[in-house]
């Protein structure tokens, strides 16, 4: 079994996308850290206020795909927001 590491930047167009990253994060959190196989899950943000720093750990991949399936269909996924 090998983990998923990842890190990366959640990067918004403008101020209205960075309000509903803001609007949607804790839940987004709290979700993501329930699901099977998520050892670790932070999104930190920067001194940019468009820009967080994001960082997580899945058991395999197979947990992780489960995890972009359950995002892609969610109000966070939904957002025009990206991550780099």
């Amino acid at each position: 079994m090998t983990e998923v590491h990842l890190k990366g930047r959640l990067v918004c167009r403008d101020e209205r996308e960075a309000a509903l990253v803001a609007d949607h994060l804790l839940r987004h959190i709290e979700l993501t850290r329930a699901e099977q196989g998520c050892r670790s899950f932070t999104v930190t943000p920067t001194e940019d206020r468009l820009v967080w720093r994001v960082e997580e750990v899945f058991d395999d991949a197979a947990s992780f795909r489960r995890h972009q399936d359950r995002v892609q269909g969610s109000a966070w996924g939904g957002g025009s927001h990206r991550k780099h």
